[in-house]
């Protein structure tokens, strides 16, 4: 691509990014912090979404209990480090990975679901 597409990719990312992080933000509860210099979503004291630092190859790391498998058959997705894909943790790269904004989204709620407090994911519809 060129210089200017480039451009234009890297700015959609970003835009994705921040709508991503604006819609977790918006679950029950919720709130930013800045551990590791990173941006992520938690939920009492646990983090539900990894939005990296937005710098580089970034995306968003999720834990996904029930979609995982559907998950790591789409292109750009891989089992987080750390230890964290035995668990369900899945790594998703916005650079790699052109997934719909409503996938992405319905992760974000399936990994608030797995690490909220019960009374906290039971508020949410669906």
């Amino acid at each position: 691509p060129t210089a200017m597409a480039r451009g234009q990719m890297a700015a959609q990312r970003r835009a994705l990014r921040k709508r991503l992080i604006d819609y977790a933000l918006g679950l029950p509860e919720a709130y930013i912090d800045h551990p590791w210099g990173e941006d992520v979503a938690k939920v009492g004291k646990k983090v539900f979404v990894f939005f990296g630092t937005g710098q580089g190859d970034f995306g968003m790391g999720v834990k996904l209990p029930d979609s995982a498998p559907l998950a790591l058959a789409q292109q750009g997705v891989r089992p987080s480090g750390y230890g964290l894909g035995d668990s369900g943790w899945v790594n998703v790269n916005f650079s790699e990975a052109t997934l719909p904004y409503e996938m992405l989204r319905d992760w974000i709620t399936e990994s608030y679901r797995a690490v909220a407090p019960k009374k906290l994911s039971m508020t949410l519809e669906g």
